[in-house]
């Protein structure tokens, strides 16, 4: 009886993990306003192609819902184990990556191949490569920490890795995730104490093989003059971009009431994924995208919060993980933001956790599962490390000190 109530005891005084509640509130509720704003904004393309009304919403929560299983695993799967299969997850993301290319597996769509055919559904690689990427470039900073701080050479592997993978994804062609895959891989490599001056110098060579993929087809170079006036030629090039710019300015300040939205009946294309933002600005107005941003800042804060606290507690690869997804949202998220208000060029990137689009969807959930576990590893090695520090204090003299009075 008094051993059972001492295990009680022990249990109650061991470490114990915990995700981070903000971090969650802010998914959970970014997930929702993209259940609303995907219905509102879908209704309409869906009944004029003739597939019912609710056919994008019925899809988009089939995925969120798988979205949440993965996420719950994620979840439920120690970060060591994912540490353990870095090497072996890089290579399969390289293999999926070059899958696109293989006749009968990759689908064109819209002349780029980045999709990959499995029957039931398309997948697109690079949102698993992204989670993939984050995992292998913590397993290599925790591995090499010290070249990587001090050595010019210990930063080269991982950039070179992460350039590997930037010409795959340029040959797909698909610039914006190969931008967001160069700044995560710099982001986490600079958390991790890399010399800026090592960065610099890795970065030179890369400048005219950055230019030359922005200049070697016309239609990136039309991208990226039009967005800087798309009123010169609005029925064209700058098409995409006045539409979204007019549903922005139709909201003013609350918008023009939820489901009241003009431009997304046939005037702004892919009002559902891409341009999802310039719907809610128009129905929500400015109150709605503060919301949005608030949201993302506490999402990407809290993360980067518990990754510099999982380095200082020596939970490394926790806190590598929790850098290079905050990052990877929050570059995406501000991408997004960006090009649907006009001041970064057109890029196909969906607003995390609010676009509709399988893929993205899925492998999003996925990265907030794990993120939310680091959170859980990093707050149990702080609750055991507080507990070995309060140990010594609450310990009790087994027996009374020798030479005391008889």
């Amino acid at each position: 009886m008094f051993g059972f109530g001492n295990k009680q005891a022990q249990r109650r005084q061991g470490p114990r993990g915990s995700f981070d509640l903000p971090l969650l509130v802010a998914a959970l509720a970014l997930a929702t306003m993209g259940v609303v704003m995907v219905t509102s904004a879908s209704i309409a393309v869906a009944d004029g192609s003739h597939v019912g009304a609710f056919y994008y919403l019925k899809k988009h929560l089939s995925f969120l819902a798988l979205g949440f299983v993965l996420a719950g695993v994620a979840m439920r799967t120690e970060l060591k184990t994912i540490e353990k299969h870095s090497t072996l997850l890089l290579l399969v993301g390289i293999c999926i990556l070059l899958l696109v290319f293989v006749p009968g597996f990759g689908m064109r769509i819209n002349g780029a191949r980045r999709w990959i055919n499995l029957f039931v559904t398309s997948f697109q690689p690079v949102e698993a490569v992204k989670l993939i990427l984050v995992a292998y470039l913590a397993s290599y900073l925790v591995r090499h920490r010290e070249g990587v701080e001090y050595e010019l050479f210990g930063v080269v592997k991982p950039i070179a890795v992460a350039g590997f993978m930037v010409l795959l994804l340029l040959a797909q062609p698909d610039f914006g995730s190969a931008a967001l895959v160069v700044a995560t891989t710099v982001g986490m490599v600079w958390l991790a104490g890399a010399r800026m001056r090592n960065l610099v110098l890795l970065a030179m060579p890369l400048i005219p093989l950055l230019i030359y993929a922005t200049t070697a087809e016309d239609y990136r170079i039309k991208r990226l003059t039009s967005f800087l006036d798309p009123w010169k030629d609005p029925f064209n090039d700058g098409f995409q971009l006045t539409q979204a710019l007019i549903a922005v300015g139709r909201g003013e300040w609350t918008g023009v009431g939820l489901g009241s939205s003009v431009q997304k009946l046939f005037y702004l294309p892919e009002a559902h994924t891409d341009f999802i933002l310039a719907v809610l600005a128009e129905e929500l107005g400015l109150a709605g995208i503060v919301v949005v941003i608030g949201l993302y800042i506490v999402l990407v804060g809290r993360g980067l919060y518990i990754g510099l606290k999982g380095v200082e507690l020596g939970q490394r690869f926790s806190g590598y993980v929790a850098y290079g997804i905050s990052l990877m949202m929050g570059f995406q998220a501000m991408v997004s933001i960006g090009v649907n208000l006009g001041v970064l060029p057109t890029k196909g990137l969906t607003l995390p956790l609010i676009s509709s689009g399988g893929s993205s969807v899925l492998m999003t959930c996925a990265m907030v599962g794990v993120l939310l576990r680091a959170t859980f590893e990093i707050n149990r090695a702080e609750d055991a490390r507080q507990s070995a520090v309060r140990q010594p204090a609450n310990a009790v003299p087994t027996s009374a000190p020798a030479g005391g009075m008889a």
